[in-house]
C-alpha cells in the first residue's frame, strides 16, 4: 500500500475550503435576493391597501418599529427606484406590476443560486470523501504516527 501524496492532500484540502467559501457567498446572496422578494411583496400589498384608503391615511414605517400616520395626496400616483438611482413615476397598478416581474426575476435567480450551492456541496463531499479516504490510507500504513 503506498501512501497519499502529501501535495494532493494540501491541494484537495484548498479547493473543499475555496469551495465553502463560495458556497458561504452564494448562501448570502440568496438570503439577500430572498430579502428583496420579501421586501417587493409587502411593497405590493401596501401599494394595494393604499388604494382602497377612503381618506389616503397609511401608517408610514420610519424604521426602529415606529410608524406615523400620513395622509397621501394622490395614491395612484407612486415613485417607482428603477436601478441606477433612476425613480420614475408610475401609475400604483403599474407599479404593482413592475414588483411582481421583479420579484418573479428574483424567484428565478435564488432558483439558480440554489442550484450553484447544491453542486458546490456536492463537490466539497466528493472532495471531503477523497480526503478522508486517504487520511484513513495513512493510518493504516503508520498506525503508530
Amino acid at each position: 500500500m503506498e501512501q497519499a501524496d502529501p501535495r494532493e492532500l494540501q491541494s484537495l484540502q484548498y479547493y473543499l475550503n475555496e469551495y465553502g467559501q463560495q458556497a458561504e457567498v452564494f448562501a448570502r446572496q440568496l438570503e439577500m435576493m430572498d430579502q428583496q422578494r420579501v421586501e417587493a411583496f409587502a411593497a405590493i400589498e401596501t401599494l394595494r391597501s393604499l388604494g382602497e384608503a377612503q381618506d389616503g391615511t397609511v401608517l408610514l414605517p420610519l424604521g426602529g418599529g415606529v410608524s406615523v400616520r400620513a395622509t397621501v395626496p394622490d395614491p395612484e400616483k407612486v415613485l417607482v427606484a428603477i436601478g441606477a438611482d433612476v425613480t420614475v413615476e408610475r401609475s400604483n397598478e403599474d407599479a404593482i406590476s413592475f414588483l411582481e416581474g421583479r420579484a418573479r426575476e428574483l424567484e428565478a435567480s435564488e432558483k439558480k443560486v440554489a442550484e450553484t450551492i447544491e453542486n458546490l456541496k456536492g463537490q466539497m463531499n466528493e472532495i471531503a470523501a477523497r480526503l478522508d479516504a486517504a487520511y484513513r490510507q495513512q493510518q493504516q500504513i503508520a498506525p503508530g504516527r
